[in-house]
């Protein structure tokens, strides 16, 4: 149980150095949200298999989200037809069109 934790605080830390280098690709998503999914999956689990599966299923959506994501100036993305901010928690919020162009 401690190496499961140890591991997980470990792909914590990992995954918050990362964003700011690698969020706007689909490997950068995907490291992040594998990451994030295996912390997630361990902590409601308590179980290695809980963060494996966290790990696949965050890297899987991590990576979809990196390779439609077009950044644009100032922080701020285009996705299906419409603008998008990242706020501080790792969520994204839409906002007005006119920050996108």
């Amino acid at each position: 149980m401690r190496r499961t934790i140890a591991a997980l605080v470990c792909a914590g830390l990992i995954g918050s150095a990362l964003p700011a280098a690698a969020q706007d690709n689909a490997i950068g998503g995907a490291i992040i949200g594998g990451g994030v999914g295996a912390i997630i999956g361990g902590a409601a689990t308590g179980k290695a298999g809980g963060a494996i599966a966290g790990g696949i299923i965050g890297a899987a959506a991590g990576a979809m989200l990196g390779a439609q994501l077009e950044p644009r100036p100032h922080g701020y993305y285009w996705y299906r037809d419409d603008c998008w901010r990242r706020w501080r928690d790792g969520s994204y919020h839409r906002v007005h069109r006119r920050y996108c162009y």
